[in-house]
């Protein structure tokens, strides 16, 4: 009831959120606006939307792929709507990914599979996910170096993600010297993080306790972990292929509104709307994609009034789809989890 309740919530502030924002920041080219929308072709949307239908079970094949790396068995549509209700968790209920991991930890235990393997392939996935994606925020950063549209901002949000990336790499790699180290390493980050944000929400974000409790749950999946570097490869490219899906998406919507790009329009863009998603205070980005993707567009010589609507489409395929099918995989793995209570 607290999830339902606190997803009620946030769809009616976000919904009126995006609304104001959009008129606000449309209104005074609403007319070429229209004019954009009139021009769009169901066709490519249609194929955008197939897509990340494809992206969902590529999402699931990558867990797959990491699964019997740490020699686990599980079903690809399985682990597709696992990470689908995990990511719905993670909009929904902010709590620094601890409630996507949640649900891939309680899948395991009904499925009979280890915890700490279970959460170091969430791990993993999310390290593979961040090296593919600096691969491809490097040629975006590329292009917008050589347009002369690099900014502050962005180089500091790209700092950020870095330092993020190495960390998650710094802890995995002290968690295969010692887990002790790694406890202490994640407890010290913790009372970091608490330091910092004790003064705004007045209480501490994160225990203490359940840096060394995580540490020893992934004992188990790091010591399972294959010495062989070569068999992480294929992970890794399922990673890229992920961010390459993620592109297409991006010049469907393009093509949808017959706006002229370039690659380097559709790279920039998109890394750097996928960057601010990432580094956002906020889940998904939401609130801030919507403002720095039409900006870093126009920046790139897009129509305002395109960015704005190739913006809309964008998200609308890469943030509401997934929503809606986590909101499905969520309750599904919710009222499995009832039936087997009652049974």
């Amino acid at each position: 009831m607290c999830i339902i309740a606190s997803m009620r919530k946030f769809l009616v502030v976000l919904v009126l959120f995006l609304g104001v924002a959009f008129v606000i920041l449309s209104f005074s080219e609403l007319e070429q606006t229209v004019e954009t929308l009139q021009r769009g072709n169901l066709w490519y949307l249609l194929l955008a939307f197939l897509i990340q239908i494809g992206w969902f079970f590529l999402v699931g094949i990558t867990y797959r792929s990491l699964y019997r790396l740490l020699g686990m068995r599980e079903s690809i549509l399985n682990l597709t709507r696992v990470a689908a209700a995990a990511t719905f968790v993670n909009v929904i209920m902010p709590t620094a990914g601890v409630g996507g991991i949640a649900i891939f930890v309680n899948a395991a235990k009904k499925d009979g599979h280890p915890t700490g393997r279970v959460t170091l392939a969430a791990a993993l996935f999310v390290l593979f996910d961040m090296a593919a994606f600096l691969a491809v925020l490097a040629l975006g950063m590329v292009v917008l170096v050589r347009r002369n549209d690099l900014d502050a901002g962005e180089i500091t949000a790209s700092l950020i993600l870095l330092a993020i990336a190495s960390t998650l790499a710094f802890t995995l790699y002290l968690g295969t010297r010692s887990v002790d180290a790694m406890g202490g390493f994640l407890a010290r980050l913790t009372r970091l993080a608490n330091t910092i944000l004790r003064p705004f929400i007045r209480r501490d974000y994160l225990r203490e306790e359940r840096a060394y409790e995580f540490a020893h749950e992934m004992a188990d999946g790091l010591a399972s972990l294959p010495q062989r570097p070569r068999s992480l490869l294929k992970p890794l490219f399922l990673a890229f292929l992920n961010k390459g899906l993620l592109i297409c998406i991006l010049l469907c919507a393009f093509l949808s509104f017959q706006v002229l790009y370039s690659p380097g329009t559709i790279i920039g863009g998109f890394a750097i709307g996928y960057l601010f998603m990432i580094v956002s205070p906020t889940p998904s980005g939401i609130g801030i994609v919507e403002g720095v993707l039409p900006l870093t567009l126009k920046s790139l010589r897009v129509v305002w009034s395109q960015a704005v609507v190739i913006t809309i489409a964008y998200r609308a395929m890469t943030f509401w789809v997934p929503l809606g099918f986590g909101a499905w995989a969520f309750r599904s793995l919710h009222l499995g989890k009832n039936k087997e209570g009652t049974a």
